[in-house]
């Protein structure tokens, strides 16, 4: 999840780590999951929004400045994996 100008935008395609979540791994991973958001995003980004999640927040593909896709690259990067907004998603602990 990325806010631009208060929208709060659910990045489409991404099941990533949550910062307060269940184990030591898990946490570990999303503190990297956000480092490397941050970087990514931190020159600019084009939103394509897709409407809403269930939580209200905007959802969207979000790109970096050079048209990359950020969902991809987290992914390609042991950081989310796919998820595509249905059924059940895997934990993060083992």
């Amino acid at each position: 999840t990325i806010r631009l100008d208060g929208e709060t935008i659910r990045i489409r395609g991404l099941d990533a780590p949550e910062l307060h979540g269940r184990c030591a791994a898990e946490i570990t991973l999303a503190i990297r999951a956000a480092e490397r958001l941050r970087a990514l995003v931190a020159r600019g980004v084009e939103i394509d929004r897709h409407g809403q999640d269930r939580y209200r927040r905007t959802l969207a593909t979000v790109r970096t400045s050079q048209g990359r896709d950020v969902a991809m690259i987290l992914i390609q990067e042991g950081l989310a994996r796919p998820y595509d907004g249905r059924g059940q998603r895997q934990g993060w602990c083992w």
